[in-house]
């Protein structure tokens, strides 16, 4: 039985990036998976016409914690923006894996919705340039304003100490936008994808390197009511560059700390 949730509750996630192979549905489904393991299920709706997100979903076992899952490219266009309003009742998150082909007009209603956007990023000078692009046109045509806090950058396929990584870091720091964590270029990500599962179900012999970006993620996620409460009370807060709070992840790690 599909219902409208409470609305004031539900916490919107989106990925997005119109940039393809960037990771958008590995960091999709991650996100499920960790909401699924704390409960309650959470609801995740695949936008993309090639279904990854729901693959992924099939494939996950029975005996892992549900997670839903709604095909909203199946949905009449002009249900698509609105899919969020009907879902499962015990539902309190809900990921949106969008596809890189987005209709601008189609983009301004998932952003306008959305408590939180996640944009992944690759560490090339192709998909820097890309993002660039993209994150200008949020920014100037769809009218994204920073100072909501709503928008976070995640460093996506990372070897540390490469060049590639050190233009990344160089643009994540002109842009005005919380890098949260980086995602390392590991073969973990494959083999949870694999299987149906996230890094958080996977031994934590094998993805101890793994989990603490994935927690920087989720804690950042976690403060949407509080982002939220701060742009209701204070719409004109301008979030300058370095005013974001650090994880410990972050702190501890050099590459953050400059």
């Amino acid at each position: 039985m599909f219902r409208t949730p409470d609305q004031d509750n539900l916490h919107k996630i989106i990925v997005l990036n119109t940039k393809g192979g960037c990771g958008k549905t590995t960091l999709a489904t991650n996100v499920a998976s960790f909401y699924a393991l704390r409960g309650p299920p959470p609801t995740l709706l695949d936008y993309d016409p090639h279904g990854f997100s729901l693959r992924w979903l099939d494939k996950r076992p029975a005996s892992r914690p549900a997670i839903h899952g709604i095909a909203a490219y199946e949905l009449p266009d002009q249900a698509q923006g609105r899919a969020h309003l009907n879902m499962q009742p015990d539902t309190r998150t809900v990921i949106s894996d969008l596809p890189a082909n987005i209709d601008l007009n189609d983009l301004y209603v998932h952003i306008h919705a959305a408590d939180s956007i996640l944009i992944p990023v690759l560490p090339s000078e192709i998909d820097i340039f890309s993002a660039s692009r993209f994150i200008a046109e949020l920014l100037l045509d769809v009218g994204l304003d920073r100072r909501n806090r709503r928008i976070a950058i995640v460093a996506n396929r990372v070897r540390k100490n490469t060049r590639s990584c050190q233009v990344l870091m160089r643009f994540l720091t002109s842009l005005k936008i919380p890098m949260i964590a980086m995602l390392r270029d590991s073969q973990n990500y494959v083999q949870a994808t694999a299987q149906g599962i996230g890094i958080f179900e996977m031994p934590v012999y094998k993805v101890r390197k793994d989990i603490g970006p994935m927690n920087a993620i989720v804690n950042w996620l976690d403060q949407w009511h509080m982002r939220r409460l701060d742009t209701a009370i204070a719409p004109g807060f301008e979030h300058l560059p370095g005013a974001e709070v650090l994880t410990p992840v972050q702190q501890k790690d050099p590459v953050y700390r400059g």
